[in-house]
């Protein structure tokens, strides 16, 4: 019984049933009449909640490649969730399918009508939100990295919308973390897989709304020696003609959505001022339906000075306001809501 999942899998297998996956914040759902209900994970370490009917029944951390049950289930329909809640920048993992007993039935799961996409870093990731303290190990890290809790889900759950975190700790738009090596966000974004060997393709998925929180990476660190910014107004010149060339890339393959920019009060201004002049140069070559929004005086408990969940809770709060008011309120309004 193959799951519901809308982010980017790689299908893989005989029947296309092992879907293989990288960026963070997957969910695969199955829709179901019965008492229980089985799913398969392949090989990759990952960090797993499972849900039914929208609450938590268990937590799987580095599970066994193999069939896993949820029993004891009232006979009626259910949805099973399976949310992936940390990285796995160092390797793929896999899922394999759903699968129901002989007296179960597989009913259908449509898309859902609204969909929200999250571009990031590691502030898009949750990186270390559920950590207690700021100073962690790469283990705890890891553990403490709750993309489910993270802003990007709370806002999408909101309105009931699909949704993606297409973000990586550590990466920014032309400069990751303190000159670390590996691709830049946007060199990153056109694949599947984090190898560049797919490169990804949905035509199903068309987000409403596109948040971009960039720049921290870029920024949050001086330059080294050996970079290819000969100073920081060159790395302000290629960063604000990059960030330009990424949105106008992603308007051209989304003509329908509308961008929300975000970026905190960290590096003494410096990265909001620099995505805000981002902004203007998109705005002067005619793009308008773009905003940015700053978001100030978080706490940074988070490991490693990262988002706390209580953080994740204001980002969220934010957007969600911002929202309301000012994209699109009537369609975007969560089911029921007056």
């Amino acid at each position: 019984m193959p799951a519901y999942s809308p982010g980017r899998i790689l299908r893989a297998g005989s029947s296309d049933a092992i879907l293989r996956y990288q960026w963070p914040g997957l969910y695969f759902e199955s829709k179901f009449e019965g008492r229980s209900v089985y799913f398969n994970l392949g090989p990759g370490d990952a960090i797993l909640r499972v849900l039914v009917d929208g609450k938590w029944v268990g937590t799987l951390a580095k599970p066994a490649p193999g069939f896993y049950a949820i029993d004891g289930l009232s006979n009626g329909q259910h949805t099973a969730r399976i949310e992936t809640v940390t990285e796995s920048q160092a390797a793929p993992v896999e899922f394999g399918s759903f699968a129901l007993p002989r007296t179960g039935k597989r009913l259908s799961i449509a898309n859902r009508e609204r969909q929200i996409e999250f571009i990031g870093d590691s502030h898009t990731v949750g990186y270390g939100n559920t950590s207690t303290t700021r100073e962690c190990t790469s283990d705890e890290v890891w553990l403490t990295t709750e993309n489910s809790q993270a802003f990007g889900p709370k806002v999408a759950k909101h309105y009931d919308a699909d949704y993606q975190i297409n973000a990586i700790s550590g990466r920014g738009i032309v400069r990751n973390y303190n000159g670390s090596p590996g691709d830049p966000l946007p060199v990153a974004y056109p694949f599947t897989l984090l190898d560049h060997s797919v490169r990804y393709s949905d035509p199903t998925w068309r987000p409403q709304i596109i948040v971009i929180a960039l720049g921290t990476n870029d920024f949050s660190t001086p330059l080294n020696a050996g970079e290819k910014w000969a100073s920081r107004e060159e790395l302000h010149a290629d960063f604000e003609a990059t960030y330009v060339r990424f949105v106008e890339s992603l308007r051209a393959q989304n003509p329908q959505a509308f961008f929300i920019l975000w970026a905190t009060d960290l590096a003494e201004g410096e990265i909001a001022a620099e995505v805000k002049k981002a902004l203007s140069m998109l705005q002067t070559k005619g793009e308008d339906r773009i905003a940015f929004i700053p978001v100030n005086g978080l706490t940074m408990s988070g490991c490693h000075s990262h988002p706390s969940i209580a953080d994740d809770d204001a980002i969220a709060d934010k957007l969600i306001r911002y929202i309301d008011d000012h994209v699109a309120p009537g369609w975007l309004q969560p089911p029921g809501r007056e």
